[in-house]
């Protein structure tokens, strides 16, 4: 688990447990077009505390509950922010729907969890690519995730902070 903040004991820190079961969400929803409450509800219930090889760890609700209800409540607006960020010959429809629920997630973080250095955010999103073998997907989630933190957060890199800030 390369890449991901680790607990003592090995396992991926709450917030980066957070982001693996946020994945897991986002593309569940995107598949079976289920509401972001019952999704929670689901996970917070039948999933965090129980020990799995996708989601190990203990997740923190509250930040995965953000990232879950976050992305469908400002979809359009991130689905746009990250059509920027793409090849002018890609849109992000043709992205396979597990990279789109990771770069959909990252996007969300960097544009509304100003709390979580942007670093950090292209850095998690990337080795999720892994953990859901998603190999060939890491390079296209880092530069996607870089290109919207320079132009969201180009403070973070040593530039001034655009006007437009959510």
């Amino acid at each position: 688990m390369n890449g991901l903040t680790m607990n003592d004991d090995g396992l991926p820190g709450a917030r980066s447990a957070a982001r693996i079961a946020a994945v897991q969400a986002l593309y569940q929803m995107e598949i079976s077009e289920e509401a972001a409450d019952d999704i929670t509800a689901e996970f917070v219930e039948f999933r965090f505390g129980r020990e799995n090889e996708v989601t190990p760890g203990e997740p923190d609700a509250e930040f995965f509950s953000d990232i879950v209800h976050g992305v469908p409540a400002r979809q359009q607006e991130i689905d746009k922010e990250i059509a920027k960020c793409l090849a002018k010959n890609w849109r992000l429809s043709r992205v396979d729907s597990l990279l789109r629920a990771i770069m959909r997630a990252g996007a969300y973080e960097i544009l509304a969890r100003r709390d979580v250095p942007a670093k950090v955010v292209i850095d998690e999103y990337v080795s999720l690519t892994h953990i859901f073998e998603a190999e060939d997907g890491a390079p296209f989630i880092n530069a996607a995730l870089d290109k919207l933190a320079h132009l969201k957060r180009p403070e973070e890199f040593g530039g001034e902070a655009p006007d437009d800030q959510f």
